[in-house]
């Protein structure tokens, strides 16, 4: 059963009030594709349906291998007609770009790192809702605005109930942008992160989780509509013959957890049952974490970090169901 949310979603509100402001999205980069094939080529590679995008639209998808494992995790949207901007955590970018690039063959498509002349921002709360075009506060979810002096500002999930958006472009206006709103500290964009649910691919979880194990699925990153990319038969075969077994789910601890550190459930205590898939500070002491779980442990028993005796994990409501909460 899910964990019950009032007192939750009370003490989370409360501890998100002063979570707010803007900064640079140091740890994530920017793969640049342009070519009058580069919308075709990351659709034929990616979870998402990419010839389809339009210039108001963002998509959130996985790069999986042939065994539908997730390289890499990423959100696209248009720069221009022919030109498609891809943010992904840096620390799994370089091996991404070189892999994508090794299926490029005849496309007309160039992949590239974008460089320092473009940034990345993130914004979240009520300053920024202040600071940015009117739009921006009504944008739905994986959807772009176009916004002054080049730049892109796509509306993400929300975070413990704080609005917040990706801004890509020109490193001037972003210093500019920057200067006008409070400092918003990394950990607590991070803590927003875990809490909106949708947990990036890191280089400790790369290759770890086929894309429902992370709820991509649930939270717009997969189109089980689209043709085929590597991966797509594991991904399918998981979503429609009932095979997948493992899902994510939002956790709290005393400890603080590692990306790719594993989880051991009290009913199971001699195998890992879990792995950490995202963790950070949460305001209000401990730390907030996305956990990769058996479905089995949600049945009941304990859940503890890093062995059968180590901190004691407990379970918090997600922003969204997942569908063991909602059937059972």
């Amino acid at each position: 059963m899910p964990p019950t949310s009032s007192a939750f979603a009370s003490a989370s509100a409360s501890a998100a009030r002063d979570v707010h402001g803007a900064l640079r999205l140091t740890h994530t980069g920017l793969i640049r594709a342009a070519g009058a094939d580069a919308a075709t080529f990351l659709h034929g590679q990616l979870t998402n349906d990419f010839t389809g995008l339009g210039l108001g639209d963002a998509r959130l998808a996985a790069y999986c291998s042939a065994k539908g494992r997730m390289y890499a995790s990423l959100i696209g949207f248009k720069h221009a007609h022919d030109e498609f901007w891809l943010a992904c955590r840096r620390e799994v970018l370089a091996p991404t770009l070189k892999r994508l690039r090794m299926y490029v063959l005849r496309a007309k498509a160039v992949l590239s790192e974008a460089d320092a002349s473009i940034a990345l921002l993130g914004l979240a709360g009520a300053p920024a809702v202040a600071a940015l075009p009117g739009q921006a506060a009504t944008l739905a979810v994986w959807r772009k605005l176009d916004v002054a002096d080049g730049a892109h500002l796509v509306r993400l999930p929300d975070g413990a109930g704080q609005p917040r958006w990706l801004w890509a472009g020109p490193a001037a206006a972003a210093e500019a942008l920057l200067a006008t709103l409070p400092a918003l500290p990394l950990d607590h964009w991070d803590w927003l992160e875990v809490r909106s649910g949708v947990a990036p691919v890191l280089a400790a979880t790369s290759e770890a989780f086929v894309p429902q194990m992370l709820n991509y699925e649930l939270v717009g990153g997969v189109n089980f509509h689209k043709g085929c990319y590597p991966g797509q038969e594991i991904v399918a075969r998981s979503q429609y013959r009932g095979t997948l077994k493992r899902r994510a789910v939002l956790m709290h601890t005393a400890a603080a957890p590692l990306a790719g550190q594993e989880l051991y459930w009290s009913g199971d205590a001699g195998q890992p049952s879990g792995l950490v898939a995202l963790a950070a500070p949460a305001p209000d002491g401990g730390h907030d974490l996305i956990a990769e779980i058996k479905l089995a442990v949600l049945e009941g028993g304990d859940l503890h970090l890093g062995g059968p005796d180590g901190p004691l994990l407990e379970r918090r409501p997600l922003p969204y169901p997942l569908p063991t909460d909602a059937t059972a």
